[in-house]
């Protein structure tokens, strides 16, 4: 080696170009691994091995550069975050979390909910070797990336069990949440509430007793429309668990907010103050008349008539609770005009079948209480719908279940002759007998019903269908039919005017005598006069 070459620049220049390659190294791995297609051939080059001696690098850059290429590449693939775990360079990145800067820090937490993200079995590996202790950390730091992407782990984690979601509530992490959501950064407000989202899913008392849901409720003042639909889909997965969270939600202000917000211009949010409304009616009476009394109906009536945004669903759903509860109730949504949008979202050719059960659903729960009930639903025509949807073959098995169970429900009740008469002529026998049932009430205390069951051919058609002894079918058949005389009843049974013509050709003529022995005189006077002439 020469003398200049050993000089202490030139061996500096070694070192720099060294570390210039393992950052140039490190950075390219990054980006590369932020395509999903670029994983795999990443992964059998032996990225791994590679990176993984760089996670304790002298330098800063590369340490941190180093965390986020592999967190990439866990992100996109389930087996390499598996390999993470079993390599021990999660052990690894635990161990420098707090020994580094703030930079690290980020890194290594986007790193744990890489991995935390997949599935229970990862999340549970992670708090196994103590991820929860730094991530509790991480929500008290001064930074605000790292407070976010400690919450954004604790989220991950929290998500997949009632198991985990009480390990992180036990770690302490739902008041140092609830004091990341009150901070004045947008970023950390919508994350910290997409943590509390998750956990309230398994553990919303506890994030009542946190003294979370006044917090939320102001917090919907803001006005990004990413924060208030996490702000309520926190408040619905509270509120759906039972009646006492709902009613605590409720005392925390959030109807109000949840009526306003149904209007927003946001189609997200409009769908997450839906669900809110929808999880808050479901539990009990009192509940769902305090939503109609604070002016509740209208608002879910309008979000019946969005094409789009993914609300008529809840919005169905949340009218049907309400109709559900009781008959006055149900009186309420009928006299909201709520039966013709939900008769049209039967209409649409492109409805999806979730928004047909619900409407369904909807239109079962509001005509079952009474035949003033089932009259609404029965004249805005939708029982001849439901039973196209029921019969049609290209509709689902839930779509079926779900018609049938509401065509019951409104026949059960109905009275009005014409919808009867209409799915008379077209139902299958398994709601046809339902349809006889009403007309064996109807027909016994009504003459003029009679009347225009025989001359709309219902008498005739009953008649036609085939029965078994001993079935409720076969014992409406014989009510209805004892409300006719016999011989009209006979008369349009299948097959008696075959046999009236049999007789006719098989009678012998009864002339009496007197038309036998002479001509009649009036035939003898037209004859003598055809003879003058």
């Amino acid at each position: 080696m020469s003398h200049s070459m050993s000089s202490p620049r030139n061996i500096q220049l070694v070192f720099e170009t060294y570390q210039k390659a393992r950052l140039v190294f490190v950075q390219t791995m990054a980006e590369l691994a932020t395509r999903s297609s670029n994983v795999k051939c990443l992964e059998s080059a032996g990225v791994l091995e590679l990176l993984k001696p760089l996670l304790s690098d002298a330098c800063s850059t590369i340490r941190q550069c180093a965390v986020v290429a592999i967190a990439k590449l866990a992100e996109h693939d389930l087996d390499i975050a598996r390999q993470l775990l079993n390599g021990g360079i999660i052990t690894i990145t635990l161990e420098n979390l707090n020994k580094y800067n703030v930079y690290y820090k980020r890194s290594a937490l986007y790193l744990l909910r890489a991995v935390a993200k997949h599935n229970e079995e990862l999340a549970s590996a992670i708090v196994r070797l103590g991820a929860l202790e730094h991530i509790v950390s991480c929500l008290e730091d001064f930074d605000t990336q790292v407070k976010e992407n400690a919450a954004w782990a604790v989220g991950y984690i929290g998500k997949h069990s009632e198991q985990l979601a009480g390990l992180v509530v036990d770690a302490g992490t739902l008041p140092l949440l609830v004091l990341a959501f009150q901070e004045p950064e947008i970023s950390l407000k919508q994350i910290s509430a997409g943590a509390l989202v998750d956990l309230a899913q398994h553990k919303p008392e506890a994030v009542v007793d946190a003294g979370a849901i006044s917090h939320l409720v102001h917090g919907l003042e803001n006005q990004d429309p990413k924060l208030k639909r996490s702000i309520l889909c926190a408040l619905s997965a509270v509120a759906s668990a039972r009646s006492e969270l709902a009613e605590a939600v409720v005392a925390g202000g959030a109807l109000p907010a949840a009526l306003l917000h149904a209007g927003h211009d946001a189609a997200p949010v409009r769908r997450a103050a839906a669900c809110l409304l929808r999880d808050i009616v479901k539990h009990s009476v009192d509940l769902a008349q305090l939503v109609v009394n604070t002016g509740g109906c209208g608002p879910l009536v309008e979000l019946l008539k969005e094409s789009t945004g993914g609300s008529r669903v809840p919005a169905c759903m949340a009218l049907g609770f309400i109709a559900g509860q009781s008959d006055q109730l149900a009186m309420a949504v009928i006299e909201s005009k709520a039966i013709t949008p939900l008769v049209e979202i039967l209409q649409k050719k492109d409805a999806e079948d979730a928004e047909l059960c619900a409407a369904t659903w909807t239109l079962g729960h509001i005509a079952k209480h009474s035949p003033q009930h089932s009259l609404a639903v029965a004249v805005a025509n939708a029982l001849p719908r439901l039973l196209q949807l029921y019969t049609n073959p290209k509709s689902s098995g839930e779509v079926q279940a779900r018609t049938s169970c509401a065509l019951k429900q409104a026949l059960q009740c109905c009275l009005h002759r014409p919808a009867l008469e209409t799915l008379l002529h077209s139902a299958p026998a398994c709601i046809l007998k339902y349809v006889l049932a009403q007309y064996a009430k109807i027909l016994p205390n009504d003459a003029r019903a009679r009347r225009l069951f025989v001359t709309t051919g219902a008498l005739k058609r009953i008649q036609e269908i085939e029965t078994v002894p001993g079935t409720s079918l076969k014992e409406y058949i014989n009510i209805i039919n004892s409300c006719f005389p016999e011989e009209i009843v006979r008369y349009y049974t299948p097959g008696y005017t075959d046999s009236l013509l049999d007789r006719v050709e098989a009678y012998t003529p009864q002339i009496p005598e007197l038309f036998t022995d002479r001509v009649p005189s009036d035939c003898q006077s037209e004859m003598s006069i055809e003879k003058r002439n």
